[in-house]
């Protein structure tokens, strides 16, 4: 009975989402009271929504705070020097431009704003490209490459969701494969060298004329003078996070009150610019809370378990035991098929449960999800935004884009992967 409930509950949630017939906020709230309450659960429903908000409470502060941390420094202008020496050095030369493309869309999605990326990249490269007549698919790729394997960061949304979904610290869930991505950036920026070395016929004629005027804007917002305290400041905060010293909770909210006293003192302005940032932290902490009734709920009736063990039936021991390789491998394509709330709160904890009954660790699926699933995957997927916006900016068919994009960013996962399996993150 708890197993077709649940089942229901998932079936339910990823129509609903899905199809648009309901936000993913309320849908995470009321599909599992519902089933719930059919399930024969009462009073105790209040317990299970309860249990589930605490365990979502300190990813939602982490998150709340992280994306305004981030906000106020990009206000300061603390990335504008990185960008405009990134401009510099592309040059005339298309294999360098294309490299710079590469680390100026990683320096920018450091927000970890897929919207925001490609509002900054796409106009201050796009002269450039067009005067070196160079491919937009190709400045379209090398975004979305970057972006998306900048999104595995710890305030990127997948991770948050991940961790929220398996209720763990989200240093546990990233930590291990920090060298893993690092060799997945790397290896965008590979890509990003052949793709530019492809373009060299078409000469080196340009000048790097007008590529900066997107960034002129906030210029009375901008602390130039603080540059280097508000790098020391990012530096600190971000080392501190990947070390475990401090939980990510209270490392980003004591960094954003430093910040927001250090570049606008002022109380009106502080109170500026938080109004500037609340709208994109609270949209997502909202998602987070209705997670964790949904989470609490399913897992505090048992609906979880009782599907795992109906999977495990079902589930041959040596597909099972490699749950998470497969998990890793699925991960970039699925962002074609779910959105991050469907898979991550529907989806995620059935396969983890699931995981652990056949001995794997229910956090290595979480780590090999992430791979993929909406981070390479989310520029690409007809289900976000931010992919529309990116072919809208650059002036380029959905379908070119894919076509081109796609085969790529399945290869930085499976680089990802295995270079998780080489140092033990996931385990074979």
């Amino acid at each position: 009975m708890l197993a077709w409930l649940g089942l229901l509950t998932i079936v339910v949630l990823l129509f609903l989402v899905m199809s648009k017939k309901m936000a993913a906020v309320v849908a995470l709230i009321i599909v599992p009271i519902i089933t719930a309450l059919i399930g024969g659960f009462t009073s105790e429903i209040i317990t299970f929504v309860t249990d589930g908000l605490k365990s979502i409470a300190p990813t939602g502060v982490m998150f709340i705070f992280a994306i305004l941390f981030f906000g106020i420094l990009t206000d300061a202008g603390t990335f504008k020097p990185l960008i405009r020496t990134l401009l510099r050095f592309a040059g005339n030369d298309p294999a360098r431009v294309a490299v710079a493309t590469a680390l100026l869309a990683m320096a920018v999605h450091l927000d970890g704003s897929g919207a925001v990326t490609f509002l900054v990249t796409i106009p201050a490269l796009l002269p450039l490209y067009d005067s070196l007549q160079m491919k937009r698919s190709t400045l379209a790729t090398i975004a979305a490459l970057a972006a998306g394997t900048m999104n595995i960061l710890p305030w990127g949304g997948p991770t948050i969701r991940a961790a929220t979904a398996l209720e763990v610290n989200v240093t546990e869930l990233f930590n291990p494969i920090l060298i893993p991505v690092i060799g997945g950036l790397l290896t965008v920026l590979i890509i990003s060298y052949l793709l530019g070395k492809r373009e060299r016929p078409n000469g080196f004629s340009a000048e790097v004329t007008g590529l900066s005027e997107n960034m002129d804007e906030n210029g009375d917002l901008e602390r130039p003078k603080l540059y280097f305290l508000n790098i020391i400041l990012v530096l600190i905060a971000v080392g501190t996070l990947i070390s475990g010293v401090a939980p990510p909770h209270i490392i980003f909210l004591v960094a954003f009150a430093i910040s927001l006293i250090l570049n606008y003192p002022n109380p009106k302005q502080q109170s500026e610019r938080i109004n500037a940032h609340s709208k994109a932290a609270l949209l997502m902490a909202s998602i987070l809370f209705a997670a964790g009734c949904f989470t609490g709920i399913l897992k505090g009736s048992g609906m979880i378990d009782a599907m795992a063990e109906g999977a495990v039936a079902f589930i041959p021991d040596y597909v099972g035991s490699h749950l998470a390789v497969i998990t890793g491998l699925v991960s970039m394509p699925a962002s074609l098929l779910f959105d991050p709330d469907s898979f991550y709160f529907g989806i995620l904890p059935l396969l983890s449960t699931t995981a652990v009954h056949f001995g794997v660790d229910a956090i290595e699926v979480g780590r090999a999800a992430i791979m993929g699933q909406m981070t390479t995957g989310f520029p690409v997927s007809p289900l976000t935004g931010s992919t529309y916006l990116l072919i809208g900016l650059t002036g380029i068919e959905l379908g070119d884009h894919q076509k081109k994009t796609i085969p790529l960013a399945f290869l930085v996962t499976v680089v990802i992967l295995v270079l998780s399996l080489l140092i033990g993150a996931i385990s074979w």
